[in-house]
Parts: C-alpha cells; structure tokens; sequence
C-alpha cells in the first residue's frame, strides 16, 4: 500500500515523482521545451511550485517549476539525487516493421540498454530501409519518453541506420550475434564462460533471420554466436528477451 505525505493527494504524490529529462540546462535552472513541455502542461496539469526529478546533463537533481508558458516549463534545480547506471550494452537491431520495431525500443530502454543501433541487413525490407533515416528523430523520442516513464538517469545513445558491414566493426569486450541456426551455445552460455567483461555488442537479426553469409562475416570478424533456445521467437521478442539475459549478467 503506498503511503501519502501529509497534505498531499494522490495525483500530488505520483507527479512528484515523476522524471523528466531537461531539453535545455543552464547553471541552476532547466527547462521543458516544445512537445516535451505541452505534455507537462496539458496532460499532467503542472502547476508553479511543483516538484519533480529533472535530468541535467546526465545528472539526477530535485527541480521546482519556476514558471509556465504555452511551449515551455521552467524548473529551479536542487539537490542530486542517487541514480542507478545503465548496464554497458549495446544493442544493434536490425530493422524490421516500424511498429514492432517502435515496441522493442521501448522495451529495451526501459530494461536498460545503454546504446541501440539500427543496422541494414540483407533481409531488411528496402522501403524501411529507405525510411529508416528519417525515422531515427522518433525513435529518439520514444526511446526518451521510455526513459522518463522507467526512471532512467538517461535516454540510450541511438545511432543512425548503418550498413551490417559497418556494425561488425564494431568493438565491445564481448560481441554476441544471436542466430536460430546455433545449437551448441545458448546467449546464458556464452555470457557465464565470459565472466569479467563489462561491455556487450548484442547482434539481433531481421525477420527472416541473418543470412548464412552475413554469419559468416560475424564469425570471421570475432564475434560468438549464440540462440535463445530452440524456439523460434520474433525479432522484437528476440531483442527483449536478450536484452533481458545480457543486462542481468552485467549486473551479476
């Protein structure tokens, strides 16, 4: 049962607690802008006075709203607050359909990952592929929108779209590309035989799954292949599920 400060109602308390990650920050001072801030005003009602947890610049601090205008609230900073880290992993999602795609987002980011990259693959249909570049500001937004309602210190850094030949290339102490057709290591497998690496690359392939050359050029570029187990999962559910295993092992 949750327990009310003296003088304050329900809808007081929870918006009190709500965070917010400042569009703009100034010494003292921070500010909601634009969509951001209309959400504030128009849906949650803010009034001057009230208090809530505001992220400036990567740091957690108490915020008071100082003044209300159409497209903008501003906050006084106060104290920091303590704020749990992000696990250090990286997600590179393939793209698939924008709406599932939009759901994995949202879901990874509120479990923690701390970098997502969108990646072309093979089997990327071309049209979402094409679209992907001028999708990457709204899953920038998403990605925000999951972090403030999951009380994260901060949103994951989202890359723009790149090639598969490119993420490959990417470094991590440990790199692991899932694949269906593995069936010999599990992704639980490989991150308890890698213990003591602090940073994960984590490959999820598209609909369809990677292709038997784009595993090969994982494999040739260092990185472990993996599976979730002998069911066949989509790619949103595969991203989640990953997520979920690689981010409990960083945090053992």
């Amino acid at each position: 049962m949750l327990s009310f400060c003296s003088g304050l109602g329900t809808r007081d308390y929870v918006m009190t607690r709500r965070r917010w990650i400042a569009d703009e920050v100034s010494n003292e001072h921070a500010a909601l802008t634009g969509t951001h801030a209309q959400h504030l005003i128009r849906v949650l009602r803010a009034r001057v006075g009230q208090e809530f947890d505001i992220v400036a610049n990567g740091v957690l601090r108490r915020g008071r709203i100082a003044s209300i205008s159409e497209n903008r609230v501003d906050f006084d900073l106060d104290e920091e607050v303590p704020t749990a880290i992000s696990a250090n992993l990286t997600l590179l999602l393939s793209i698939f359909k924008f709406d599932r795609m939009e759901w994995a987002i949202e879901k990874c980011t509120e479990l923690g990952a701390a970098k997502i990259v969108p990646v072309i693959a093979r089997r990327t249909d071309s049209h979402l592929a094409s679209a992907s570049v001028k999708r990457v500001e709204r899953w920038r937004r998403l990605a925000l929108q999951a972090s403030e309602q999951s009380r994260r210190g901060t949103p994951p850094e989202f890359a723009d779209p790149i090639r598969l030949s490119d993420a490959v290339n990417l470094t991590a102490n440990l790199r692991i590309v899932l694949a269906e057709t593995e069936d010999q290591s599990t992704i639980q497998e490989v991150l308890d035989s890698a213990d003591g690496k602090t940073e994960i690359l984590l490959a999820i392939g598209p609909e369809g799954g990677w292709t038997e050359d784009e595993l090969q050029l994982f494999l040739t570029k260092g990185w472990r292949s993996a599976s979730l187990g002998p069911t066949i999962l989509r790619a949103e559910t595969a991203a989640i599920a990953a997520t979920v295993i690689a981010i409990s092992a960083l945090n053992r």
